[in-house]
């Protein structure tokens, strides 16, 4: 029981920080208001799944450069370049936005195709990361 609410909520987590639409705040604060599990491991789990589901999307944004010239790529090349535009711009600080739905996935894939070193990248999404679920915690404790 308790090991597959673990594994859940790092599922959630994972998935969540891909394209696919999930919602791991929500789970994370199910589980925090109604698990007797320590927040600081729920926090944990969490905060693991979703930096290593970005970090799956910075790996496929690498694997991506290899196709940018087929004809089949699903990105014209007016788009990407407004992307890499957008990306260069503003730099790897960009990525502190990689916690917000919607933009947040798609900027850690663009991420990626354009190389920005792992390290940096793990640093500064998973502080991000890490603080979106610590802010959770805080608004479930105010409700709880």
């Amino acid at each position: 029981m308790i090991a597959g609410l673990y594994a859940t909520l790092f599922a959630t987590a994972f998935l969540a920080a891909t394209i696919l639409p999930f919602s791991s705040e929500v789970v994370l604060a199910g589980y925090l208001a109604t698990s007797d599990r320590p927040w600081a491991m729920l926090i944990a789990v969490a905060s693991l799944g979703n930096v290593l589901g970005s970090i799956t999307n910075w790996i496929l944004g690498r694997g991506l450069t290899a196709f940018r010239n087929k004809r089949w790529f699903p990105v014209d090349a007016a788009a990407l370049a407004r992307a890499e535009g957008w990306y260069h711009r503003y730099g790897r600080w960009s990525l502190l936005l990689s916690w917000v739905p919607v933009i947040g996935d798609p900027l850690t894939v663009i991420a990626g195709f354009l190389r920005e070193p792992l390290w940096i990248f793990v640093l500064i999404v998973g502080a991000v990361k890490v603080a979106r679920y610590l802010a959770v915690a805080a608004a479930v404790a105010g409700f709880v």
